[in-house]
């Protein structure tokens, strides 16, 4: 597993995410077993609640982009050690109001990426920080 497999995985991680990726793609990014991501929200654990976190976050926002304001990736033998610090916004429709609203945020993340059976990187550990909102966004 080299530095630059790891970046890709963080790239395509997030452009998934401002796609809404089908799960098909989402998966083969996480480990299968000994997953553990920590969202502001909820702790997740296994393949089968990221799937149910997932599926409930895209039917909340929508317009989401992802910009990438630090990727730091420092090699061990056995594993990745990432920490990242992403701008995410995204749009949020909280009924009955009349408009949506604009959430910008800077989430501070650290990520363990281990490799799999054929070497490539995936993700074993995502912990969500904190994050940092805008002035003027609106909040979760």
């Amino acid at each position: 597993m080299q530095e630059l497999e790891v970046q890709q995985l963080v790239k395509d991680w997030y452009h998934n995410l401002d796609v809404h990726a089908p799960m098909i793609e989402m998966l083969p990014m996480l480990v299968p077993e000994g997953l553990e991501m920590q969202f502001p929200e909820a702790t997740l654990r296994s393949l089968a609640e990221f799937e149910g976190w997932y599926q409930g976050v895209l039917r909340i926002f929508f317009d989401e982009v992802h910009l990438l304001k630090k990727v730091e990736v420092h090699l061990h033998p056995s594993h990745a050690d990432v920490d990242i610090v992403v701008q995410w916004e995204a749009s949020v429709w909280k009924p009955p109001a009349a408009k949506s609203e604009r959430i910008v945020t800077d989430a501070h993340q650290r990520w363990v990426v281990v490799p799999d059976g054929d070497g490539k990187p995936r993700i074993q550990t995502y912990i969500v920080d904190k994050l940092d909102f805008h002035p003027g966004s609106a909040t979760l």
